[in-house]
């Protein structure tokens, strides 16, 4: 655990260790995620399985986590599930769709460490069906982030 961060919530994992959870970031059995960098989590109460998904690139697939939590630790995944809502909704400053072809489009997903003490990311994330290299969708994405950046005074 990085200096100076104290444990929020936690729960075991059945095959030992721990998953946790600090006010920045989230530590898997072999890593640390800052919450910025957490995309989302599920909880299958069926096969005590939590399942957590990184903010990905692009046209790469997304890391994806699945850790197995014994059925005696309800109490500690609920507190840990609370936490991880928590964070990753203060880590996203701003979303923005933007309409391309009738429903479909591009979001435009201003995130930052939920302390404050990070730059902001920006991430693109396209609907199915929408091709990120047609000129015409650069072109909205850009025109996106540049009113999105102006919403949230940043130029």
């Amino acid at each position: 655990m990085a200096t100076g961060e104290r444990l929020l919530a936690w729960a075991p994992l059945v095959t030992g260790g721990w998953v946790a959870g600090t006010r920045d970031a989230l530590y898997l059995h072999d890593a640390r995620l800052p919450w910025e960098q957490v995309q989302e989590a599920d909880w299958d109460r069926d096969q005590s399985r939590l399942r957590v998904s990184e903010v990905g690139i692009w046209g790469r697939p997304r890391p994806v986590h699945e850790l197995d939590v014994p059925d005696t630790a309800a109490q500690d995944t609920d507190r840990l599930l609370q936490l991880l809502r928590e964070r990753v909704t203060a880590s996203v400053l701003l979303t923005r769709h933007v309409p391309i072809t009738g429903r479909r489009g591009v979001r435009v997903v201003a995130r930052r460490a939920p302390s404050g003490r990070s730059e902001v990311t920006w991430i693109y994330e396209y609907d199915e069906g929408v091709d990120p290299d047609d000129p015409f969708v650069r072109a909205a994405a850009e025109t996106a982030l540049a009113a999105a950046k102006a919403d949230i005074g940043m130029t």
